[in-house]
């Protein structure tokens, strides 16, 4: 990096740092009662961690208890925050410290900005196959008009019929015999999942439509998820990128395959039609070990004993937490991320929401293959979001860079210092960038 290009990373750490310190002295103005408003903000926080404990893992009362409890805690520290008369300076100074936190970020992104996804120039398709799901995502493809804008560009549109069951493999592979040279889907993750391993058996490039819900694979490619219809332009202007594909047992998954307590829940047949109340009627006897079969698992040189929640990802997320897994910067590592959790009590909720990543309930890896057992033949797996049950042991691994993505070459969140930007955070690795040590040269003697 040249000078000129490390003044800006050096300038945004300094202003970090200083607006790090302001939010320290705007504290410090506040005196004892800004500290007393702090130390609650903290117990809040716990108070929030523990009553939502309650709340998720007992029914009745105790239920209600917890609920209370998490709403009670915030309003608490508001309102000594006001009788205290130091609202206005500690909310100056939460706005400072989260400027700080920006702008170190965006810092240590712009000093070491990570590699981008190799991409590669390809023919366009002349014979491009899109399945399209005309429900996924509430009627995406019909609101933004994907089936008229795909045919203009010369794309042969299957539109699935939603009120019988289709199998959209068999439909994908039709399509390869009938000549298709480049296959693609407007739908959910499961659906791109399941096209996207005839593409790569076939070795034809892919297409991703952001026509689903959460769009979770088209937003790590970088694809606009507002506008899916900007996804057809790469069948005219695009690159490929080479991408791994999960596989779990021999079904394919692009995102996630979750064990434990979330794969449980979304079994039950009332599931889709109330998600809130069917996951609050099951999690506690999940939570609590009254059912569901005892877990462990094998990821590299971590051996995890029956935990509560278990997640394996095709490639890791930048920094995952047990409440946002972020976005993954890349998704040619060749490696599967692994998030379990398991929470034993209301103690163990608390230091889960101060510590983050670093707390004892958490366990963030990183593997090539992770091996699921359990005391039981078979297992509830939820495979991008679809939930199946797959017998014992259930193995995930990866076929590195298997699938040719096809996107468009101009696409809005393709900056990997962006997606980078959630990465864990250690100021003194800001402090270094502000301040860098001089380097001691020694002229030559004459």
């Amino acid at each position: 990096m040249t000078t000129a290009q490390g003044r800006g990373p050096r300038n945004l750490a300094r202003i970090a740092l200083l607006c790090a310190l302001a939010a320290l002295v705007v504290l410090a103005f506040t005196g004892l009662h800004g500290l007393l408003v702090l130390l609650a903000e903290a117990l809040a926080l716990v108070l929030v961690a523990v009553g939502g404990w309650w709340a998720l893992s007992h029914r009745g009362v105790a239920r209600w208890a917890g609920a209370v409890l998490a709403v009670a805690g915030p309003l608490g520290a508001l309102a000594l925050a006001v009788v205290a008369e130091v609202l206005l300076p500690v909310t100056l100074a939460l706005f400072l410290w989260l400027a700080a936190l920006a702008l170190a970020r965006s810092a240590l992104a712009a000093a070491r900005p990570p590699r981008p996804m190799p991409e590669r120039e390809a023919p366009a398709p002349r014979r491009p196959v899109l399945i399209m799901n005309p429900k996924s995502g509430g009627g995406k493809v019909g609101r933004f008009h994907l089936v008229r804008r795909a045919e203009e560009l010369g794309t042969r549109v299957i539109l699935l019929d939603t009120s019988v069951p289709q199998d959209v493999g068999e439909l994908a592979r039709r399509a390869v015999a009938e000549g298709a040279d480049l296959l693609g889907v407007a739908g959910g993750d499961g659906t791109q999942a399941l096209v996207a391993a005839v593409a790569a058996e076939a070795g034809l490039p892919f297409l991703v439509v952001s026509a689903g819900t959460r769009n979770h694979f088209a937003m790590d490619l970088g694809l606009d998820r507002d506008d899916p219809s900007t996804c057809l332009d790469a069948l005219r202007d695009g690159v490929e990128l080479h991408v791994d594909l999960g596989l779990v047992g021999d079904r394919p998954f692009v995102n996630t395959v979750s064990f434990g307590a979330y794969a449980e829940i979304v079994q039950s047949p009332q599931y889709r039609d109330a998600k809130t109340a069917t996951a609050l009627d099951t999690l506690p006897d999940l939570l609590l070990g009254a059912n569901g079969p005892h877990l462990s698992a094998e990821a590299g040189d971590h051996r995890l004993d029956n935990p509560q929640a278990l997640l394996v990802s095709n490639n890791p997320y930048a920094a995952p937490d047990a409440i946002s897994m972020g976005r993954r910067p890349r998704l040619d590592r060749g490696v599967l991320g692994v998030l379990a959790v398991r929470v034993d009590g209301a103690a163990q909720a608390a230091e889960l929401a101060l510590r983050g990543a670093r707390a004892t309930g958490l366990t963030v890896a990183s593997a090539r293959r992770v091996t699921v057992r359990a005391d039981a033949p078979r297992i509830a797996v939820a495979v991008d979001g679809e939930a199946l049950m797959l017998p014992t042991p259930v193995v995930c691994t990866l076929a590195t860079r298997s699938l040719r993505v096809r996107v468009p070459r101009h696409r809005p969140g393709a900056d990997p210092a962006r997606q980078d930007r959630s990465r864990a955070l250690e100021w003194r690795t800001v402090v270094r960038l502000a301040f860098p040590a001089g380097r001691t040269t020694t002229r030559p003697r004459a």
